[in-house]
């Protein structure tokens, strides 16, 4: 181009210069229209009978099984860095799982004392308890099996009761039923209501997905199917207004905040369900999501740190209030420093 042509195109009346309000940090940030912060975050946590002992785990870098002691410490730390819920999984031993997931709702159960030792420790952590059978039963699924192999919906729901009731009369804030069955959240507000928990939130996996992307989380738990695997209860992935159906169901049974799972492939259903309901939405960027980005950051194909944020900024664009993640500590740690 001449540099007359060049003066020509430096003159010509345009009245709408979007790269005006990108031109420097300071603007950039003034008209941000969505930001991520720490207090957007549930951190997941895995805890392990034993003492002063943390194990990596080998599919999950950076993520670890603590013993309920190390675990305090964590807890202890994550609070200062603004971290305000956690998530937390029981590593169940063999020895305490049947088939029908009794040590669930043992009162001295692993989860019930992690969470009564957290709240004497941190009160002001929120403490938001699984409510699903796969880590305590020998099969790995999610309910009760009938002699042919089948998941029993309302026998399962029944246990799944008794076991969210246990975690509140340990001391948990919320209870998140991720197991699928049908009319659990209504029957899990009965039940903590007639004991007296009103209170007691209820965050539910309301559109819960039969997907591949759950595989470390397994690894981490030992809770992967012993046979077959969870389509007949967990959602269809080509399924969409199936995920709107769910939500509204939850919702009209008590539900309080409603959560899509996983996040990163179901950003549509995300924001299908923030535009149809008026409770607040999270959504949980799952351990393969995670794995991804680990394994990559690891072989030196992409920068973590602006992967992970820009991956979280991803879901919360897309209609989620609450982010579960596996990345907080690192976000809370990449806020703070910058």
């Amino acid at each position: 181009m001449s540099p007359s042509n060049r003066n020509i195109d430096r003159q010509l009346p345009l009245t709408k210069r979007p790269r005006r309000l990108r031109r420097n940090p300071s603007i950039r940030s003034l008209v941000s229209e969505t930001q991520l912060t720490v207090d957007d975050l549930i951190y997941p946590m895995f805890v392990m009978e034993g003492e002063n002992e943390r194990v990596e785990i080998a599919s999950m870098p950076g993520c670890y099984r603590y013993t309920l002691d190390l675990l305090l410490a964590e807890i202890a730390e994550l609070y200062t860095l603004g971290i305000k819920a956690v998530a937390l999984f029981p590593v169940v031993p063999d020895a305490k799982k049947d088939d029908t997931g009794t040590e669930s709702y043992n009162p001295e159960g692993l989860a019930q004392r992690a969470v009564t030792a957290i709240k004497a420790q941190t009160p002001e952590t929120i403490v938001i308890t699984d409510v699903a059978l796969d880590p305590f039963t020998t099969h790995g699924h999610d309910g009760v099996l009938d002699a042919d192999g089948v998941i029993l919906n309302d026998e399962t729901v029944e246990i799944l009761v008794k076991m969210s009731v246990s975690q509140a009369q340990a001391g948990c804030d919320m209870v998140a039923p991720s197991d699928m069955m049908d009319g659990r959240i209504g029957a899990i507000r009965r039940g903590l209501d007639a004991h007296g928990f009103t209170d007691v939130g209820i965050l539910a996996y309301s559109a819960k997905y039969a997907s591949a992307y759950y595989g470390p989380f397994r690894d981490a738990l030992g809770s992967a199917p012993k046979f077959g695997d969870k389509k007949t209860y967990q959602m269809d992935p080509a399924n969409a207004r199936e995920a709107l159906t769910e939500v509204e169901l939850d919702i009209a049974e008590g539900a309080d905040i409603v959560m899509v799972k996983p996040a990163l492939a179901y950003l549509d259903i995300i924001h299908q369900v923030k535009a149809n309901c008026n409770v607040p939405v999270a959504a949980y960027n799952v351990s393969g999501e995670y794995s991804l980005i680990k394994a990559a950051a690891q072989l030196g194909w992409i920068d973590e740190k602006k992967i992970i944020m820009e991956t979280l900024l991803s879901i919360k664009r897309a209609g989620a209030d609450l982010i579960l993640t596996y990345f907080a500590k690192d976000v809370a740690l990449i806020l703070h420093h910058k």
